[in-house]
């Protein structure tokens, strides 16, 4: 019964993060074309992991960042340049992954893409 209420959890944190958080949705929806691409470009089983891997990574770094802010916000509603810190490096964070997803997906891509135009 413990497990049912932990999915339970899960699976509401996981609602309120697509509801609540534009980024979330931005971020679900190049997930979402990235995996229509990989289906349209038949790519192969390990361009597959690294296409799913960097989804994972940047999705669970986005809610990490969105729990870490609400936590701050909980814990110092005034301005603090400490907690300004601590959301910064969190944001700062996702935004690396985005951008090494990004090279990622070019570099599996982008080869697929020439053979069309070529």
């Amino acid at each position: 019964m413990k497990t049912l209420h932990s999915f339970k959890h899960a699976f509401r944190g996981l609602r309120n993060f697509f509801r609540e958080e534009q980024n979330a949705r931005v971020e679900a929806s190049i997930a979402v074309v990235a995996i229509l691409l990989g289906f349209r470009f038949h790519i192969d089983h390990y361009e597959w992991i690294c296409v799913l891997l960097c989804i994972g990574a940047v999705l669970s770094a986005e809610a990490f960042n969105t729990a870490i802010e609400a936590l701050c916000d909980k814990v110092e509603p005034e301005k603090d340049p400490l907690i300004a810190k601590a959301k910064d490096v969190a944001a700062g964070a996702v935004l690396i992954l985005a951008i090494v997803s990004a090279i990622i997906g070019l570099h599996i891509f982008l080869p697929y893409v020439f053979r069309i135009l070529n």
